[in-house]
């Protein structure tokens, strides 16, 4: 069962900003099922450190992507929004780092990772970005 699924409420009315909404959740939901799948072991797969480094890439350049559409709409709350794209950068940071520092916490590094993402998106989603869509005009739902 997936960590996090798509809603149409998470629908920003931006197709570019939905699709790459669904691709994080997919990366999101890779990890989880990664460190989570029969001991808890992980499958093996794939290298959890890519999947994280996948997960940090596409999260950069999709904050990227959001913060250039709200420069461009000139976005009253720019600085809210953007503070919340970089405490969740930053916290990603400290998880790779202990996950990339060994020992037995990795695999609580990786769930935890994994579990943050899935609650961070589902609330980033339903506050900062649903307040920017609607304030835009573009939000199907508001």
């Amino acid at each position: 069962m997936p960590l996090l699924e798509w809603k149409d409420s998470y629908s920003v009315g931006v197709e570019a900003v939905d699709h790459e909404h669904r691709e994080l959740i997919d990366l999101i939901n890779a990890l989880h099922d990664e460190f989570t799948a029969g001991d808890g072991g992980g499958s093996g797969r794939r290298d959890p450190l890519a999947i994280f480094g996948d997960i940090y890439k596409g999260i950069s350049s999709h904050f990227a992507l959001e913060e250039k559409f709200m420069r461009e709409h000139g976005y009253d709350q720019l600085s809210d929004h953007k503070g919340d794209h970089e405490r969740l950068l930053d916290e990603l940071r400290d998880i790779m780092d202990d996950y990339n520092d060994g020992g037995d916490d990795r695999q609580h590094a990786s769930v935890e990772l994994s579990e943050q993402l899935g609650t961070w998106f589902a609330q980033h989603f339903k506050i900062h970005d649903a307040r920017l869509h609607s304030r835009l005009g573009t939000h199907p739902h508001g």
